[in-house]
């Protein structure tokens, strides 16, 4: 028998089948085209990205000679804060999907958070906070809106695409990300799991509903947004001509929520990072969100049947695209040899790079900084730049790492980590060395995927409880701090703040 999970990223597509040993018996991966219309401005075809998920689907099971009838049930993990909007009369789409890496919003971010309304909001949730102590309004009293979420990107497609807020006040528009989009092309259902919802920013964590205070004041067409369910339980049926046979959907999460459960962070304090596109740094939390200063966000990890799991994360959105630019400008050849470059050398020779295509995010919080170089001399060579690129990444991990030590009380023992990213031993040595704590490399890096099969395996029955399924994935590289080598970065780490600084406010 077999578990089917795909997982749909922001660079790359992924299908699986694993078997109840939870190997991988056959799979294949697809690049996601992004198009860049206009400056600042990153968006999905969603008639491309349909076409890619069902050929790759049908091109698996018959390059496999898999039976789909031994397909026990199927998973979603999706990127979050991707989204869409699309007729409840045609199916058809009134845009591309807007990704989360978009920037069209900045000029509405910017207004809205200097604006008195919101002035008005923090300061009612300050006062409330003071004679509630309830951490809601902690939170509320720093909010503010983030070129991440959705919402401002929403109110930007009402105010600008032709016709949409017109539909949409008569109920015949449906909202949605990529997951909710998806299930409504497998099922005809307008609804969303609870971990993608609570990564859109205009879900409320804390009371667990679309944020009427937010929908309110934003003037939100409320019948555009799916109905909230649980990660894990039934999703319905995916069409006949998709696999051959009806196959029970059985899970839909967030890719970091995914990745997470994955990685078997099923306790409170357990750390995981995501080096993918973006780095994400998540911490299990319980059945407590956590209300952060800093810029730290409360989400949901997952909720199945009476369990329900907050994470906190931090989060740094350029990763893996850093990498790939510095091999698509000529700066290496193979992303594979990045490690191996930066090695050559001992230090970066005072060159630090500043890793902020999308601006800087918590605990910076500067959507106006600038991505560069500062301190190249005439001894630099490449090796240097290389290194300084590779260490300004662990850099921006250590910053939210010290948000954690301040906003929480967990002790962290070990670092989890995945995403494309993990696989360069530099950048895993450096993050141990630094946070002095072991970090644990999944033998698969693709921990969504993993994830979701967990999930989807889990409510079919393939699998029975979680002990059965961390039992099956113990292959792990384990990085140790050197703990000399930390002491020696010190005087580093803090001069790249020192440049961080300097790259603030430029736009």
């Amino acid at each position: 028998m077999y578990v089917a999970a795909l997982d749909i990223g922001t660079t790359t597509v992924r299908f699986h089948v694993l078997n109840k040993a939870a190997e991988t018996v056959a799979s294949l991966s697809q690049k996601v085209n992004l198009i860049y219309p206009q400056p600042g401005y990153v968006e999905i075809d969603p008639n491309e990205l349909w076409q890619t998920i069902t050929k790759m689907i049908k091109d698996v099971l018959t390059d496999s000679n898999i039976d789909p009838t031994s397909i026990r049930s199927f998973g979603i993990s999706s990127q979050r804060a991707s989204f869409i909007t699309w007729s409840l009369k045609t199916g058809l789409p009134y845009h591309r999907f807007i990704t989360w890496k978009d920037q069209r919003a900045a000029a509405l971010v910017d207004e809205w958070n200097h604006s008195m309304t919101m002035k008005v909001v923090r300061m009612g949730a300050r006062l409330l906070y003071m004679f509630t102590r309830n951490k809601r309004f902690l939170a509320g009293s720093v909010l503010k809106f983030l070129n991440g979420m959705v919402t401002m990107k929403l109110i930007w497609v009402l105010e600008n695409i032709p016709g949409l807020r017109q539909a949409a006040e008569k109920g015949e528009v449906a909202f949605g990300g990529v997951d909710s989009w998806l299930l409504y092309k497998l099922t005809g259902k307008h609804i969303m799991d609870v971990s993608c919802a609570s990564g859109t920013g205009i879900f409320d964590p804390f009371t667990m509903q679309w944020a009427d205070w937010g929908i309110n004041i934003l003037k939100l067409p409320r019948k555009i947004f799916p109905e909230i369910v649980d990660t894990m339980g039934y999703f319905g049926v995916t069409p006949v001509d998709l696999f051959g046979v009806e196959i029970p959907i059985c899970c839909s999460v967030a890719d970091q929520s995914g990745s997470l459960f994955g990685s078997g962070c099923f306790y409170p304090g357990d750390l995981k990072i995501t080096m993918g596109t973006g780095t994400f740094v998540n911490v299990n939390t319980g059945s407590q969100p956590h209300a952060s200063v800093k810029g730290l966000y409360p989400v949901v990890g997952w909720r199945i049947k009476n369990e329900l799991v907050y994470l906190v994360e931090g989060a740094s959105y350029d990763t893996g695209i850093l990498v790939e630019w510095a091999r698509e400008i000529g700066l290496v050849s193979d992303v594979k040899e990045t490690a191996n470059i930066a090695k050559e050398v001992d230090d970066s020779d005072g060159i630090y790079f500043i890793p902020a295509f999308s601006g800087l995010q918590a605990p910076i919080n500067n959507s106006k900084a600038a991505a560069g170089f500062i301190g190249i001399k005439p001894t630099t060579k490449k090796m240097h730049i290389v290194r300084s690129l590779l260490e300004s990444l662990v850099f921006r991990i250590m910053m939210l790492y010290e948000c954690l030590w301040d906003e929480t009380s967990f002790i962290y023992k070990k670092i989890r980590i995945d995403g494309g990213v993990s696989g360069n031993d530099f950048i895993m040595q450096l993050l141990s060395d630094l946070t002095g704590l072991d970090v644990e490399r999944s033998e698969s890096v693709e921990m969504s995927i993993l994830g979701t099969a967990f999930m989807a395996g889990l409510e079919s029955g393939l699998w029975r409880s979680r002990e059965e399924i961390m039992k099956l994935c113990q292959r792990k590289v384990v990085f140790n701090p050197n703990m000399v080598r930390r002491e020696s970065y010190k005087n580093a780490l803090n001069e790249w703040k020192r440049a961080v600084d300097r790259f603030k406010n430029w736009y």
